[in-house]
């Protein structure tokens, strides 16, 4: 079995991490930064593992981050159209 899709079985969930952060010399200029790993919501725990190492080696000062979870393991969604019209 794929070591990913074990992990999603095991609850991880396919997270995406929006750093909103600035460098000291430039406090008014907001920069973003996105990263994504699989993690287990609403904990986070390897999102807080990153941002530990980005606060103790990192000189840019975090102003916010925002995370989002999606379920990678699902059941296929099928819908069927009731409208069939014509795009010339």
């Amino acid at each position: 079995m794929d070591r990913d899709f074990a992990v999603q079985l095991a609850g991880r969930r396919l997270t995406t991490a929006e750093v909103l952060y600035y460098m000291p010399a430039h406090p008014t200029l907001l920069q973003s930064f996105l990263w994504q790993t699989l993690d287990l919501p609403p904990e986070f725990p390897k999102v807080h593992k990153f941002l530990i190492f980005w606060r103790r080696e990192i000189d840019a000062v975090i102003h916010s981050v925002t995370c989002s979870a999606a379920g990678l393991v699902a059941p296929a969604k099928l819908e069927v159209a009731r409208d069939v019209g014509l795009l010339h």
